[in-house]
Formats: structure tokens, sequence, C-alpha cells
């Protein structure tokens, strides 16, 4: 496992970050970005990979948060990620930002079922809960997050529906969606914490097993997941 590097990145919110996964060590580098990604993300990966002491072509694969997000963030980062990996002829995996999050609260507060829930504005959240497994393999025990309810976009109203149906006494919160909308934030849902974004670090840990399972893609293969369409975003003037 320590012969594993591994370079991850994410724009598909506010925040912007990238890390490395090098000799079983992590390095890693964020900051809230806004509308600044281009500018930021690429000095970024030039940080974490001289932090390393190596180049892109040393990297086994690449690792970028596919969404969901901002239409635009998750463009970039996608973008982003398919040309450097076709420039140093990489395979990539692409991470989901909300998983991402689940994870996040599992290493900083031992978190097995999280809701994740980041402001699609609109009245909207982009919503799921996850459900930790562990999962052995030749390479060793690593988690998987379950969808209990899958990745959507949907109102606030809609989530409380969906998890009156649902076990989730026990639950961790992550993501901007809670405290955006006051019917989440009065619910009570479960543990509040202060994991509001994804980060490229928590990707390094998704990313390992997909890498080890062969699972990682052609940079021709790259989906953003957007989750709401194209033609929805452009008809709202000054939004991303």
């Amino acid at each position: 496992m320590k012969n594993v590097t591994l370079l991850a990145l994410d724009t598909a919110t506010e925040a912007c970050s990238a890390a490395l996964l090098r000799g079983g060590e992590k390095i890693h580098l964020e900051q809230l970005a806004q509308r600044e990604h281009t500018k930021h993300i690429l000095p970024m990966v030039d940080h974490v990979l001289a932090q390393g002491g190596i180049t892109l072509n040393q990297v086994d694969a690449l690792a970028f948060g596919r969404g969901p997000g901002s239409f635009t963030g998750v463009r970039i980062g996608a973008g982003i990620a398919q040309g450097l990996a076709f420039g140093a002829n990489l395979p990539v995996i692409p991470i989901s930002n909300l998983a991402a999050m689940a994870q996040a609260a599992y290493v900083q507060y031992q978190a097995e079922t999280v809701l994740s829930a980041i402001d699609a504005r609109m009245n909207e959240v982009y919503f799921a809960q996850w459900q930790v497994q562990k999962v052995r393999s030749d390479f060793g025990t690593f988690l998987h997050w379950q969808p209990v309810i899958e990745e959507q976009v949907c109102n606030p109203q809609n989530v409380l529906e969906q998890l009156a149906r649902q076990e989730h006494s026990s639950a961790v919160l992550v993501g901007t969606g809670w405290a955006a909308y006051p019917q989440l934030a009065e619910a009570n849902l479960g543990k509040t914490t202060d994991i509001t974004l994804p980060s490229a670090l928590y990707m390094l840990d998704l990313a390992l097993p997909q890498w080890f399972a062969g699972q990682a893609i052609s940079p021709l293969d790259i989906e953003p997941i957007y989750l709401r369409n194209e033609v929805t975003w452009k008809k709202l003037p000054g939004r991303e």
C-alpha cells in the first residue's frame, strides 16, 4: 500500500483543494476560492507534488470530485482532471463529493451513518444518506459508503419526508445544506458537525480501494455528476 501514489483535486463547491498520498503519507492544501478555482487549483496541485518531491508523471492515478456541486465548479474540476490525466497518461478515479464528506465524518467523528447535504440554492439541496461498510480485500480492509438514500437534488421538505422512512437516530450531519434552510436546521436530524464542504484529502481514502480494485477509468470516460441539468443553471442570472 505504501508504494501507491495518488493525487486528488476538488473544485466542485466554494472550497478548492488538492491532496497527495505518497509512501503512506498525505499532503494536502485547501482554501475557499469562491469563483477563483481556475486561479488556485493548478498552483495547489503543483504545491502538493513539490512537497511530496515528485512530478505528475510519478503519480499512479488522479482522483477528482465529480460532483454534485456548483455546475461551474464541477465542470472546472472535471476539465482540469481530464487535462492533467491526458498530459501525464494517468487513469482517473471519480469521487462523490457527498461521499467524501461522509468519509471526513468517519475520520473526525467515527460516524457510521452520515447525512450529506450541500446547499444547491433555489430552495434545494444535494442530498444523500450513507451507511459505512468495512470491506476486506487482499490489500487490506477499506471503507465503502453505501447509499441508503441515493444522491439527488431535492427541496428540504422532500429530505424530511425521505428521512421519516429511514433509521437515522445515530446520524452525523455534514454539508452546508442543513444550516441553509430553517426546516432542516430545526429538525434535529442528527449530530451537527463543522464539516461543511468536501475536501480532496478524504477523496484519497475513497480512491485507494478503487485503485486496488482496478476501478480507475480512462480520462476519456469522465462524466461529471451535476444532478441538476445545465439548462436549469443557465436560466438563473448571476448564478454559477
